[in-house]
This record gives C-alpha cells, sequence and structure tokens, in this order.
C-alpha cells in the first residue's frame, strides 16, 4: 500500500496493516518534524508533491522492493501540506519473514523515497523564515525565480 496524503498518518493502522502470520519481522520507519535545523529553530514544515508523479515513484520503489526481497507487506505513506512539530511526516512498514530483510528493505525504501520522489519541504523558521530543502526546488518556485531574474 501507498499513499500521498494530507491526513494525519495513524501508526496503529500501520503496524495492524503490516501483520501476516507468515512472517517474522516487521520494521517500521517514521519520520516526524524535529523543532531545530542547522540554522536554529523550526516551527513547522510544509511539504509540497507532484501527486501523481509522487505515487508512480512510489509505485516503482514498491516494485523493487518486492523484486529484491521476499516481502510480505509494504507500505509507504508520505504527508503533504502543513505539520507541526513532532507530526509524523513519512512512514515505511516493511514485513518478511526475517528481520535482515526487513531492515534492508524498510532502508532501501525511505532513501529511495527521499531521493527520488518529487515531494518537497520548505521548513518554516521561529524568525519567519522559509526556506525549501532538500533536492530540487518546486516548479512553481523555479519559474517564479527564472521571471525574477530576466
Amino acid at each position: 500500500m501507498i499513499d500521498i496524503t494530507n491526513h494525519p498518518i495513524d501508526i496503529s493502522k500501520v503496524m495492524k496493516e503490516c501483520r501476516d502470520e507468515s512472517a517474522g519481522a516487521t520494521v517500521l520507519f517514521s519520520g516526524s518534524i524535529r523543532d531545530h535545523n542547522e540554522k536554529g529553530k523550526v516551527i513547522g514544515i510544509y511539504y509540497e508533491a507532484y501527486v501523481k508523479m509522487a505515487k508512480n515513484i512510489l509505485m516503482e520503489i514498491e516494485n523493487e522492493v518486492l523484486k529484491k526481497w521476499d516481502v510480505k507487506k509494504f507500505i509507504a505513506i508520505h504527508r503533504i501540506g502543513n505539520l507541526k512539530i513532532s507530526e509524523i511526516s513519512v512512514v515505511v512498514g516493511v514485513t518478511t519473514e526475517h528481520r535482515r530483510d526487513a531492515f534492508e528493505a524498510c532502508k532501501y525504501t525511505i532513501d529511495s523515497i527521499k531521493d527520488r520522489t518529487p515531494i518537497w519541504k520548505k521548513e518554516l523558521s521561529e524568525s519567519g523564515s522559509a526556506t525549501w530543502k532538500n533536492g530540487l526546488l518546486p516548479f512553481h518556485i523555479k519559474r517564479n525565480h527564472y521571471n525574477e531574474n530576466k
């Protein structure tokens, strides 16, 4: 199961969805909003995504994981919109027969999501400034930046 959502992510629901009687291991990764970055205090994060493309990339990642490891259950959910400190932004759940596969598949998944999925974050600082982080800027930001520099 994959999803991009505006709604809070329910960890207990993800854990229930990961249950499988033939599996001995479930690894759950949960990423949340922290209250600081390298420059100071953070009061929240705004996530923006190209949702259709992001879902397609998540499906590609899921297919890669299913080919490489013997996965019983796979869940990857990323939240978009305005998130407050401590709110969950991303969850990956992988259930396998043995723990090594579950850990490796989960790590591969979250690393791939961060590297490949068109989801961008804007950190909101205590000073009132906002900074886009991680990778390329969203298209509308690039377009506006380009027009301003003509």
